[in-house]
């Protein structure tokens, strides 16, 4: 097997998994929609390039090391993880003609994937296990483009996964079941990740 398509293939299983990122692009798309949940998983996708930006620095090893900026970092994605799943398990049905509940921008979809615990661990595993080039230039860059292509595909998969039960969320009992339901994986999924 080639080096390029085993990087692909393990980013797939590793960065592709269920987590906090992939979990609210699919909450926020099953909440509010695509149009209204684009902008977050745009933030999502370059908070998470951001995170493989660093990893390839070697910035993310720096960060991890320092004990009060990893805490910092985590606390802080925690916590909007925490609000976030409030206003997915409390939005209102789409298409109800009282909803007025605001979907989450860019900016905090950039915050939570800088924030995301799993995704340092998942991108530096992915990073590390594979060498496209013996040239450390070309193989940084290569990385950078296939992993980068990655993290988009995969947090467009699970936002279109989230669309598609939208209408079910058209029901005001199927919706607030589905919410919460995506509330209560994106807190676990949060949980399991720190626990690594």
């Amino acid at each position: 097997m080639s080096p390029l398509i085993a990087l692909l293939l393990a980013s797939l299983v590793i960065m592709g998994s269920p987590g906090p990122s992939s979990i609210s692009a699919t909450a926020t798309g099953a909440a509010f929609g695509i149009r209204r949940a684009l902008p977050y998983v745009v933030g999502l996708i370059l908070g998470t390039m951001t995170v493989l930006l660093a990893v390839a620095l070697g910035l993310a090893s720096l960060i991890v090391a320092i004990p009060a900026a990893n805490r910092i970092i985590s606390l802080a994605g925690s916590l909007y993880i925490l609000y976030l799943a409030y206003k997915i398990a409390t939005a209102p049905p789409l298409g109800d003609a009282t909803h007025h509940a605001t979907a989450p921008s860019i900016l905090p979809g950039y915050l939570l994937g800088i924030a995301n615990p799993k995704a340092y661990l998942a991108i530096a595993a992915v990073y590390a296990g594979t060498t496209l080039t013996p040239n450390p230039i070309a193989d940084a860059t290569g990385k950078l483009i296939a992993l980068g292509s990655m993290i988009a595909l995969i947090h467009l998969f699970w936002l279109t996964i989230g669309v598609s039960l939208a209408r079910a969320l058209r029901h005001p009992v199927a919706s607030r079941c589905i919410n919460a339901g995506m509330a209560l994986a994106l807190v676990v999924t949060t949980v399991l990740a720190m626990l690594r």
